[in-house]
């Protein structure tokens, strides 16, 4: 699926946030499959030395809109627990296929509290066991705690569990070092990023008409990180990730920003 292969993209943005003084950004991105513009993709991200708030946000574009037509904007709150990030309350807004959807979920000594879920999943999915739903942070904020991970080892090593109020997913990121990007069209960097691949499995929840095998396999990836501005810390510019809808895609960048509020990409 198209939003958890954003998620675990995501999880390998700026390494260098908690180095400097607080920092305030948004990034855009297009994705192409079959060499097919299919989304855009935009996120914004506020991180101090005590808290932090992130949004993303994408939605389809042409074709692939007409088939799977939708958009997305998820935001996070939350504060710093030594090397964790610790949410207190994440809320996810969207509509797919013409059908609204909402996950309005808030922390409470780190146990999610699902205050609204629409749809609802009982005639669709099978419930999250609360032992795979304790101790579980939202997709955003595990991509809060990854950068902090990054920032403060220099490495992308870490597994960590989300929960969405639907799916439990692990996470998994690992370090392959730095690499020589050819230039594209697409996208105006060339030259030295660092790699680091991922993968992301559906632990539970999945839907009643599921081939489990099949929803349960891991969905893989890489992410090339590189500094692109002065000042800015290392942000993805090339992104490379299997989709359950259209097969590999990959992200390219193409603006950054100062601030951390997101335009372009919300839909509404």
């Amino acid at each position: 699926m198209l939003l958890r292969g954003l998620a675990f993209v995501f999880a390998l943005l700026p390494a260098a946030a908690f180095a400097q003084p607080p920092v305030s950004l948004h990034v855009r991105y297009e994705t192409y499959a079959a060499g097919v513009h299919v989304a855009d993709v935009e996120t914004g991200f506020s991180f101090g030395p005590w808290t932090y708030q992130m949004s993303l946000a994408y939605r389809t574009t042409g074709v692939v809109g007409l088939f799977f037509g939708g958009h997305q904007y998820d935001t996070v709150k939350g504060s710093w627990n030594g090397a964790k990030a610790a949410p207190s309350r994440f809320l996810g807004q969207g509509a797919w296929r013409g059908v609204d959807a909402l996950a309005d979920i808030e922390y409470q000594e780190a146990k999610p509290v699902i205050r609204q879920l629409l749809p609802p999943i009982a005639k669709e999915r099978e419930p999250v066991p609360e032992a795979l739903q304790s101790n579980s942070i939202d997709s955003l904020s595990a991509l809060a705690g990854l950068i902090r991970t990054v920032a403060t080892t220099g490495s992308c090593e870490t597994t960590v569990r989300t929960f969405d109020g639907r799916r439990a997913v692990q996470i998994e990121a690992h370090t392959v070092g730095d690499e020589q990007l050819a230039p594209s069209s697409r996208s105006s960097f060339q030259g030295k990023a660092l790699r680091c691949d991922f993968s992301g499995r559906m632990l539970a929840g999945f839907k009643f008409d599921d081939d489990k095998g099949r929803a349960s396999k891991p969905v893989h990836g890489s992410a090339w990180l590189a500094a692109v501005a002065p000042g800015a810390p290392l942000l993805p510019v090339r992104m490379s990730f299997e989709t359950r809808w259209f097969g590999d895609a990959i992200m390219y960048l193409t603006e950054i920003g100062q601030g951390s509020d997101l335009h372009r990409t919300r839909g509404d």
